[in-house]
């Protein structure tokens, strides 16, 4: 068995949520299908080039809802596992901040934990080998050298170990995301719940009480999945991390979570929080 994970990144510093993290998950035997829908959709609804949060307006927000529809369908149908991470602003710490290497820390912790991959091969009786796909990465080839040779030894960790997963190195790769429609299916919802969660609904152009039609538009497209998720997980709360009701497996078994990551050491600041009105 193959697996595929496309994997995004956005907003290292928001008002309230910070360093986000996306994927998707699919069985790499899906792949090819999965991406002549979600094209198939794109090309209905005249979505030309790449589908991307920030190009969302009042002239394409029907595309895009369209587009999220294709995307929790197959989330629906065990088709596709989505993951989002962020860390909460009022848990401080330097730690991640160390050498300028938070970004691959990040990435390692949210591939290890959020898909559940050491339950994914229960009976394992074949092994299991897992492709990873990043956008790409905004630090040197060194560091990304690194990370991929550090990201592939978690085949020897015990729960990969034991489950017969592993994740090669020539395996683990950068890639375009003009030229991945799932990918920028990743892109979509992570940009709503980062728009959402750090408030970005409510601004206001500079000298105006209103909000442009953009934002209307985004808000809009955001609660358009936010209803798809709700229709998994009624009154899903997108600032939290979601629950184990089936113990750890449920990384594994959720269609759709969300993780906030709290850093070891991590001081709480409630100060960076949200008021209450």
């Amino acid at each position: 068995m193959r697996y595929v994970i496309y994997c995004d990144e956005s907003d290292d510093k928001g008002r309230y949520y910070s360093n986000f993290y996306g994927g998707a998950l699919l069985r790499a035997s899906d792949r090819q299908a999965i991406e002549a829908e979600l094209n198939a959709v794109k090309a209905e609804n005249n979505l030309r080039g790449e589908a991307k949060w920030t190009k969302i307006s009042e002239y394409n927000e029907a595309a895009y809802r369209a587009f999220a529809d294709k995307i929790f369908e197959f989330a629906a149908a065990g088709l596709l596992k989505i993951r989002i991470m962020c860390t909460q602003n009022i848990n401080q710490t330097r730690h991640l901040e160390y050498e300028g290497s938070g970004f691959f820390k990040l990435y390692y912790q949210f591939i290890k934990h959020a898909f559940g991959l050491g339950h994914c091969n229960p009976e394992r009786a074949t092994e299991v080998s897992v492709t990873v796909l990043l956008d790409d990465a905004p630090d040197t080839a060194e560091k990304l050298e690194n990370f991929k040779s550090f990201l592939s030894g978690l085949s020897n960790v015990a729960a990969f170990r034991d489950a017969r997963v592993v994740i090669p190195k020539p395996d683990i790769a950068e890639i375009d995301s003009s030229q991945h429609v799932i990918l920028q299916a990743v892109d979509v919802v992570l940009g709503a719940m980062q728009f959402r969660l750090n408030d970005l609904h409510k601004e206001k152009p500079a000298n105006s009480n209103r909000r442009g039609k953009r934002t209307r538009a985004k808000e809009r497209v955001y609660k358009h999945i936010l209803k798809r998720i709700c229709e998994i997980y009624p009154n899903f709360n997108i600032g939290a991390s979601t629950g184990h009701g089936n113990g750890l497996a449920s990384r594994w078994l959720h269609p759709y979570r969300h993780w906030v990551f709290v850093p070891e050491g991590s001081i709480e600041d409630t100060s960076r929080g949200k008021r209450s009105n």
